[in-house]
C-alpha cells in the first residue's frame, strides 16, 4: 500500500492579528501582530549556537528552539484570564541535548516504534538505528529532534509563525532516500496552534512525522494530570506486545480502559489492571479513529483541565493519536519552572500513522517514494 496523498485545506482565521503583550500576567487587549523575536539559547558541545523564538497571536504564547523544533514553552491563560506555561521542557540547551524524553520535539523519521527496528520495502530491508530495546523508537539514537533545524519566521496576514527545515541524508538512522522535511508552526488569531507537515524524498522510504509536546494543562509542573478529562473519537486501538510494538490486531475499546469515547477522567481507570496497561505502566497505545484518514483535519480529540479551565480540542487529517500517560517520569528531571516531574505529572497526544506501520499489510500505508509529497496537518485549539 501507498502513502495516502492528499490536499489539505488551511483553517486559517480571519484578516486581522490578535496579540498580547509579552510576561504580562492576564489575557489583554489585541494590539496588533509582530514578527517573532530570536534570542540566543546556549550553545552545542562543537559550538553551535542554539536559538529561541517567541511568537505570540491571539493569546497563545509559543517558545520554540531550532534544536529539534522543540516548543519549550506554550502559555495560555485560565479561566480568569491568568497565564501558564502548559508545557514539559528544560530551561537550558544541555539538559535537552543529555536527558530530554522529546520534550517539545518534531519526530522523525518516523514517529513511534518500528518492530526489531527493521522493515521491507521493494523486496529490501533496511536495518534501522535501535535505540528502546531491540525497537526503533522515533527515527533512532540521532533522530529529528536531536538535529538543529534551519527556521525562517514570518508574518502573514493574520498569522504569525515559523518554517523549519531539515534535510535527511540518505541512510541517515539506516532510512532509504534523501528526506527534505519542512514544519510550519502557525500561531492564527484565533490562538489556535497549527502545524503543517511537509516532505519529499528521491528514493523510496517510510515516514511519520509527528509532535512531542507533554501538556499538563493546569501549569507545568504543578502535579498530576489524572484528573484532567479527556475525550477521543476512536472505538479501536492497536494492542502491543512487551516490547510496545502493535500486534496487528485493531481492537475495540468496548468494554475496556481504553473507551475514551466518552468523557472521563485520565485517572478513572489508568490502574483498572488490564493487561495492556500493566505492561505500558499506563496508557501508550495508538487509538485507531473513526475518521480514519481525511482531506482535512476534523476534530479527534478533546482534553480538560477542570482547575483551571483550560481546554485543548485537537483537530487532525491523520488516521491515528498516541495517547501517553507520562508513564516513564520518574521524578529525576527538573523542568522549566524548577520543579521535578514525576509519572503522570504530564500526557503526550501525538497524531500520526500507526506505530510499525512498514511491517503491518492491513495499517495505513506511510510509504513515500519519489514525486509523491508527504503532507499533513495538526490544529491545537484552546479555550478557558
Amino acid at each position: 500500500m501507498e502513502l495516502n496523498r492528499r490536499t489539505v485545506i488551511a483553517g486559517a482565521a480571519a484578516a486581522g492579528i490578535a496579540a498580547t503583550a509579552l510576561g504580562s500576567g492576564t489575557a489583554e487587549a489585541a494590539s496588533g501582530g509582530r514578527k517573532p523575536v530570536r534570542e540566543s539559547f546556549g550553545k552545542l558541545a562543537d559550538g553551535t549556537k542554539i536559538y529561541r523564538w517567541s511568537l505570540e497571536n491571539g493569546g497563545t504564547r509559543l517558545k520554540v528552539l531550532n534544536w529539534g523544533g522543540v516548543v519549550q514553552t506554550l502559555e495560555l491563560p485560565d479561566r480568569r484570564g491568568h497565564y501558564a506555561n502548559v508545557v514539559n521542557g528544560f530551561d537550558n540547551i544541555d539538559d535537552y541535548v543529555a536527558k530530554s524524553p522529546y520534550f517539545g520535539a518534531l519526530i522523525g523519521r518516523y514517529g513511534n516504534r518500528i518492530g526489531k527496528g527493521q522493515f521491507t520495502l521493494d523486496g529490501k530491508t533496511y536495518q534501522l538505528s535501535v535505540n528502546d530495546g531491540v525497537n526503533s523508537l522515533h527515527g533512532g539514537s540521532q533522530g529529528f529532534d536531536k538535529h538543529v533545524w534551519d527556521v525562517e519566521p514570518f508574518v502573514k496576514g493574520s498569522d504569525v509563525g515559523l518554517v523549519l527545515h531539515y534535510t535527511s541524508i540518505d541512510g541517515e538512522m539506516g532510512y532509504p532516500g534523501t528526506l527534505k522535511a519542512k514544519v510550519t508552526y502557525t500561531l492564527t488569531r484565533r490562538g489556535e496552534w497549527i502545524i503543517d507537515y511537509h516532505a519529499t524524498t528521491d528514493k523510496a522510504t517510510v515516514v511519520n512525522l509527528t509532535s512531542h509536546v507533554y501538556w499538563n494543562l493546569a501549569g507545568e509542573g504543578s502535579g498530576t494530570v489524572e484528573d484532567h478529562e479527556l475525550t477521543i473519537a476512536a472505538g479501536r486501538y492497536t494492542p502491543t506486545d512487551s516490547g510496545l510494538i502493535p500486534t496487528g490486531e485493531l481492537a475495540t475499546v468496548r468494554g475496556t480502559p481504553f473507551d475514551f469515547r466518552e468523557t472521563k477522567t485520565i485517572g478513572r481507570d489508568i490502574r483498572a489492571g488490564h493487561a495492556q496497561q500493566v505492561q505500558a505502566k499506563g496508557f501508550d497505545h495508538n487509538w485507531v479513529l473513526d475518521k480514519g484518514i481525511t482531506a482535512k483535519p476534523e476534530h479527534i480529540a478533546t482534553l480538560r483541565d477542570p482547575r483551571s479551565g483550560r481546554t485543548l480540542k485537537i483537530a487532525t487529517d491523520q488516521p491515528g493519536l498516541q495517547f501517553y500517560s507520562g508513564n516513564f517520569l520518574d521524578g529525576t528531571l527538573t523542568g522549566t519552572g524548577g520543579r521535578t516531574y514525576r509519572q503522570g505529572d504530564a500526557l503526550c497526544l501525538e497524531t500520526q500513522h500507526f506505530p510499525d506501520s512498514p511491517n503491518h499489510a492491513n495499517f495505513p500505508s506511510t510509504v513515500l517514494r519519489p514525486g509523491q509529497v508527504y503532507r499533513t496537518r495538526t490544529v491545537h485549539s484552546f479555550g478557558a
